[in-house]
């Protein structure tokens, strides 16, 4: 069933779709929500017990806080890229969906890493140890397969294009990080590595350069909060190469005391 016009209006006891502010929907047989793309001012917002498979018509509702889409038919994860854009979104029910999977610790934290605004994710509050632990153990969400298949093909390309694609590559992953924290990106000119072209000839091209850039040139836009999410993940992940270290160690101690004993 298609949510239209006339019922968005007659639920919400509106005049027009700029004036809807909160809608329940709940329980209603919904397949198609394409309506939500001339509703921009929408702030809360159930969706639950329906058949919505795309969250894609949501990308322009730029003031939602707070969405119910328990109990749809959301395929995977990725769909949530299209609620990256929502930097107001805070509350988020998506549990009972095929895209939660079987394991719920790794789908809230893959979630929480997608959309690391959110205070309360299926209606149990999001700390920030979550958040931290989010950056390590998340997966990161890609865009959704049907929107993939409507980008170019890069099939054919000069090899000035695919060296220009190497040099946007750092630019990207800036911005990737930014949009995940719903911040303004990046544009081209002002993105060191392809605005000097001394910086550009020197710059190695290596992929974990690259990420270390991305993260540098982030963290003069975050705020305190942030730079505390990022100060958390940052130490669980040292923690995590110490105690490896310290095993490694411990483990050629072992066998070097064996190999003396014998």
């Amino acid at each position: 069933m298609k949510l239209t016009r006339k019922l968005v209006l007659a639920k919400a006891k509106a005049s027009d779709l700029d004036s809807v502010k909160k809608l329940n929907c709940w329980g209603c047989k919904l397949t198609d929500i394409s309506i939500f793309s001339q509703i921009p001012n929408i702030e809360v917002l159930t969706l639950s017990v329906n058949s919505i498979a795309s969250l894609s018509p949501l990308a322009g509702c730029l003031s939602l806080c707070e969405l119910y889409l328990r109990r749809n038919l959301i395929p995977c994860l990725a769909e949530l890229s299209h609620l990256r854009p929502l930097t107001r979104l805070r509350v988020l029910w998506l549990a009972e969906n095929p895209c939660c999977g079987a394991d719920p610790s790794h789908y809230r934290l893959t979630v929480l890493r997608s959309l690391p605004r959110l205070q309360k994710l299926d209606n149990q509050v999001v700390t920030e140890e979550e958040i931290a632990l989010s950056l390590v153990e998340g997966d990161e969400i890609t865009t959704p397969p049907s929107t993939a298949q409507n980008q170019p093909s890069t099939n054919g390309q000069t090899d000035v294009e695919t060296e220009n694609d190497s040099l946007n590559y750092s630019m990207e992953e800036t911005n990737k990080i930014r949009e995940q924290l719903g911040m303004k990106l990046l544009p081209r000119d002002k993105f060191p590595s392809l605005s000097s072209p001394s910086t550009r000839e020197t710059r190695p091209l290596a992929s974990k350069t690259h990420t270390l850039e991305a993260v540098l040139l982030l963290l003069k836009d975050l705020d305190e909060e942030e730079l505390r999410i990022v100060h958390t993940a940052t130490q669980n992940k040292l923690r995590t190469y110490t105690f490896s270290c310290e095993t490694l160690s411990h483990t050629l101690l072992t066998e070097r005391t064996t190999n003396m004993e014998h």
